[in-house]
């Protein structure tokens, strides 16, 4: 009974709490500094049982450096002077492995003030410490990393925005030592602009309230040269999410700016070289009518039958015209600057641009443009569409290499809420401007990189991979929105969708006129095939001149429908650069499978090399480069004939 009840006074709970303790060692020493008890976290931590370790002076748990210089005695003389003792430091099992150690020593007293022991509480803090000491290495290791960087300005500004740290690439970009700039404000950097804007101020607000800012714009050196910077800034908080200050990124973008836009102007400028072969063709075609009309109109003169002037005048003035409506095509699609948005009638716009894209295309691809009637207004920069336009054309055109369709198609789309998500646009009425080639197509993972600026399928030289990208930009920021439908081997079609103008201007519709061939005539037949008119009636003048019966054709597969029948044809004069899939040399080669002794004079405004083929004409194929004078012409037409 009695020793139930001393199990249960106070003092006894308080020991049985002590000897279970596990994370702590918890022992006392009488005044010489003797263990007179053990707990169960000190036998965890030191090794001792309490049969070997009680009545054994604590100093043993020190390292032989800490007893040579006597520590043990001063922990023990600063308990009972100071009324503690705290430290760190290693302690030692019983087994010699040593311990980084929390060691508290309190004096214990008994009521009188007597000095009757000590009370010394031990943690084990090894893990702890090797984490810590992971941490300050980690941290001076990020700390030399970032020291080290300097392709990018990295530094941290104080809550109110002041400089608190710099690194390499901030001296290097700014021009600033850490002495010069530590506790500036960082609105130093912005410009005066601004400054004025309170863009700093805003910077941060937005920084802390949304947990990131991120903007480019114009940053300022200390000898007050400008850069052109992109520029992150980040909050930084502690565990409870109060805000210490900001981690702020910035990096110098100048000179890629510079080059961005020297590439963007490039692709234009790769564009019109991409027309420049078909517009050299188009103009020696045009001055040709302009000469042939000229000349057609002196030897009349010279018959004295000047009432025939007219219709040399009407095909000369014809072909001025055309000339000039080319000239402004051209200098419109390459100019630089950017002109304001407004109505546009895209069927007009489809209509003014065929010619160009035809010759762009060449004369392997046939080209159809098929306007919708009552198509919508939009509101959009004409000359930006004409170069998305073209832009998508020649995209079409790579992907036909050994030659295809290209048709471009306009029409007015009502664009749902499911369609709308589908599209990424915002449900409404929208001008789609279709391209389809019939070439390659395109695999999944090439649709889903096609906009991305600088990507590019093409051989390294041959395309700056910014064409559909732009097409993008202009289609995102004229409110619409362009879609690529695609697969391997079924060919391509792009389309641009604009957002329909509120005050539609009426679509009118421009008439296509078509020229009707000659009858022939008697003695030698030439057949001349030529898609431009003027070009073709004055060879037919020329011809009819030397007596020579003349059958017109205005393309190639109208052409060859003539070589194929039992047409007598002792001469095939021919354009190289025709329409509708087929040009001179091919209409040439296909009469010779019946015709072998066709005799052939090409006629062309391209290179003359475009219709040798393997460095040579083959037998009785002759060829004249625009452009050329009537006299010659007749003379030459002469001379093969005879031959």
């Amino acid at each position: 009974m009695a020793q139930s009840e001393r199990a249960s006074t106070p003092s006894s709970k308080f020991e049985l709490l002590v000897q279970s303790v596990t994370d702590y060692a918890i022992y006392m020493l009488d005044l010489e500094g003797r263990v007179t008890s053990w707990n169960a976290g000190a036998r965890r931590y030191k090794g001792y049982e309490a049969e070997e370790i009680i009545g054994q002076h604590f100093s043993r748990f020190y390292t032989p450096e800490e007893r040579e210089q006597e520590i043990p005695r001063i922990a023990l003389e600063t308990a009972a002077r100071e009324g503690r003792f705290e430290a760190h430091g290693w302690r030692v099992r019983k087994d010699g492995s040593r311990f980084w150690a929390n060691v508290v020593i309190d004096p214990i007293r008994d009521p009188s003030g007597t000095l009757v022991g000590f009370a010394k509480i031990t943690r084990d803090l090894t893990e702890r410490r090797a984490a810590e000491m992971e941490l300050r290495a980690s941290e001076e290791r990020f700390r030399l990393l970032v020291q080290s960087v300097t392709d990018y300005a990295i530094y941290m500004l104080d809550p109110d925005g002041r400089v608190s740290s710099w690194n390499a690439g901030a001296e290097r970009f700014k021009g600033y030592a850490a002495d010069e700039i530590m506790g500036e404000h960082f609105s130093r950097f912005y410009t005066e602009e601004d400054r004025q804007a309170e863009i700093p101020r805003i910077a941060l607000e937005t920084a802390r309230r949304e947990g990131r800012f991120e903007a480019e714009g114009w940053r300022v050196r200390k000898d007050g040269a400008r850069f052109w910077a992109s520029v992150i800034i980040d909050p930084i908080r502690n565990e409870d999410g109060e805000l210490l200050g900001f981690a702020k990124v910035t990096r110098d973008l100048t000179e890629k700016r510079a080059i961005e836009e020297q590439l963007r102007q490039s692709q234009k400028m790769e564009a019109v070289g991409q027309l420049t072969g078909g517009i050299a063709h188009d103009f020696n075609n045009l001055l040709t009518g302009i000469s042939g009309s000229l000349e057609m109109m002196q030897i009349r003169m010279a018959q004295g039958r000047s009432a025939e002037f007219d219709r040399y005048f009407i095909a000369a003035q014809g072909a001025v015209r055309r000339a000039s409506a080319l000239t402004h095509r051209l200098l419109a699609f390459s100019r630089r600057q950017t002109l304001d948005p407004k109505p546009a009638n895209v069927n007009r716009l489809l209509t003014d641009i065929e010619e160009l894209v035809r010759r762009t295309m060449g004369p392997g691809i046939a080209v159809e443009v098929v306007g919708a009637s009552g198509v919508w207004t939009t509101l959009v920069d004409t000359n930006q569409l004409e170069n998305a336009i073209l832009n998508l054309c020649i995209n079409g055109r790579d992907a036909m290499p050994d030659g295809g369709k290209l048709t471009i198609e306009a029409s007015n789309k009502w664009i749902d809420e499911r369609a709308g998500r589908r599209h990424d646009l915002p449900p409404g009425q929208y001008v789609a401007i279709c391209v389809t080639d019939t070439g390659t197509g395109m695999a999944p993972e090439v649709i889903a990189k096609a906009f991305d600026p600088f990507f590019t399928t093409k051989p390294l030289g041959e395309g700056t991979g910014l064409g559909l990208s732009m097409v993008y930009g202009f289609a995102r920021q004229s409110g619409g929105q362009v879609r690529i439908y695609s697969e391997l081997g079924q060919g391509t079609t792009m389309c641009i969708y604009l957002p329909r103008h509120d005050e539609d201007s009426p679509v009118v519709e421009e008439p296509i006129h078509r020229t009707a061939a000659a009858a022939a005539g008697e003695g030698e037949v030439v057949l001349v095939i030529d898609d431009e008119p003027t070009i073709r009636m004055l060879i037919a003048e020329v011809l009819s001149e030397l007596g020579y019966a003349v059958i017109e054709a205005p393309d190639g597969p109208a052409g060859l429908k003539v070589l194929e029948s039992n047409a007598r044809i002792d001469l095939l004069i021919t354009d190289v650069g025709l329409p509708e899939g087929m040009n001179g040399r091919q209409v040439a080669d296909a009469a010779r499978v019946n015709r072998p002794n066709l005799k052939v004079l090409f006629i062309t405004g391209y290179a003359e090399n475009a219709i040798i083929s393997r460095g040579r004409l083959d037998n009785g194929m002759f060829v004249m480069t625009k452009p050329f004078q009537m006299e010659m012409l007749a003379d030459r037409i002469r001379e093969i004939i005879e031959k």
